[in-house]
């Protein structure tokens, strides 16, 4: 047999000899009595079984004379899904790209929808109630509309946005947010945990739509190409259902908060449920800077990079045979720190701090996660052939 066969075996009846008349009648009785106490016995242990598993505690049902009392087989339970859901979906809005449009050949000139995505409202201060969302749902737009639980939809603010973390901040009107939901311990989190995902896939006409999974994986590290360069991001792996429009939602943990802001997901043939959100540990500190600062201050080099692997050979003909990896230096800002430091185009940067560097993603993230505005760092870097080690002061700016 195989396992897409399944078959029966029917035994033939056995023919059954008539007994005498009162020997039937005594096993007719007998039949029925046993019968009737192993039925009892048997429903007795189902519903206690039941009651202790699957139903929650009623009272028990008695019987007086002819009067029958009943009580529910359910109630609503504070923990279930539903309610989770229930009350952090009110947390969750709609938010709409729209972006300016000129015709040239009409003289005209529109707004157009170039998007929509997903959002959270988790701070209200003073008349202002704060969302976090995708850097990629809110980028390029001229305006930013939110929509809300109860279908109104209300424009918004940029606050700030980094294409980095791929994070952004919008604001509206504090007394048109109805709810705000709390961001949960990321750090805590394994594999295994479950969790809900809410957003608005494929557009505001499946608003609020709700998928469930587990945390497939921790501290994933994926390459995402960003409008400001390459950025390896920490991520949390879930196979909850996550579509495009699901960009800036909520995954929540079972408490009802927020561990995770949804970002992206592997859209190829083949692939299913590898869906990632940010962790909320690593967003509530780039959201705090977004609130405060209106963006993310992060070290500046100054400095246009191309990675070995994209430079043609004639421009590495004097590097030792021994390097094989690093980034070169194709433009210098002339007021940045980086022509402070002497650095020139065509030099070849192979470390920092003693930290190899593979290609210009390396740097980055050395600087952005190391390094602070003002800090002195170690360059090791190869000019015509040689090596040397130049000793840099970072300046501030929002992106290399």
């Amino acid at each position: 047999m195989n396992d897409f066969e399944q078959s029966s075996r029917y035994q033939e009846p056995v023919p059954v000899k008539k007994s005498y008349t009162f020997k039937s009648i005594m096993s007719t009785v007998m039949a029925g009595v046993v019968g009737s106490a192993i039925t009892l016995a048997a429903v007795n242990f189902t519903e206690a079984d039941a009651g202790n598993q699957l139903q929650p505690q009623t009272e028990s049902v008695t019987e007086n004379n002819s009067n029958i009392v009943t009580t529910p087989t359910s109630s609503k339970s504070s923990g279930s899904i539903a309610d989770i859901i229930e009350t952090s979906s009110k947390s969750i809005v709609g938010i709409t790209n729209i972006q300016s449009q000129s015709n040239p050949f009409a003289q005209s000139q529109g707004n157009v929808e170039s998007g929509s995505g997903s959002g959270v409202i988790f701070k209200k201060e003073g008349s202002s109630a704060f969302i976090v969302t995708n850097n990629h749902v809110i980028e390029g737009a001229s305006k930013v509309e939110v929509s809300l639980y109860n279908g109104e939809k209300v424009d918004a603010e940029v606050v700030g946005a980094d294409a980095l973390t791929d994070l952004a901040v919008v604001k509206i009107d504090a007394a048109k947010a109805a709810d705000v939901i709390e961001f949960g311990d990321s750090s805590v989190l394994r594999a295994g945990d479950q969790v809900l995902a809410i957003g608005n896939p494929l557009g505001l006409d499946l608003s609020r739509t709700v998928t469930q999974g587990i945390v497939s994986a921790v501290d994933r590290s994926i390459s995402v190409p960003t409008s400001a360069g390459e950025w390896e991001m920490n991520v949390i792996q879930t196979d909850a259902a996550i579509n495009p429009g699901n960009s800036g939602g909520a995954l929540i943990n079972t408490d009802g908060k927020v561990i995770g802001i949804n970002s992206l997901k592997i859209s190829q043939n083949g692939v299913e449920g590898l869906g990632f959100a940010i962790p909320s540990n690593e967003a509530l500190p780039i959201v705090n800077q977004l609130i405060e600062k209106g963006k993310v201050e992060r070290p500046y080099l100054g400095v246009s990079l191309a990675d070995l692997a994209q430079i043609p050979d004639m421009y590495l003909e004097n590097l030792p045979e021994s390097v094989d990896s690093g980034t070169m230096v194709t433009y210098v800002d002339p007021n940045s720190a980086a022509a402070a430091a002497g650095l020139q185009e065509q030099d070849v940067i192979v470390g920092i701090n003693d930290e190899k560097i593979g290609n210009a993603s390396d740097l980055r993230r050395y600087m952005y996660t190391k390094l602070q505005t003002g800090d002195n760092a170690e360059l090791k870097i190869y000019r015509d052939g040689k090596q040397q080690t130049l000793q840099v002061a970072l300046s501030a700016a929002n992106a290399e």
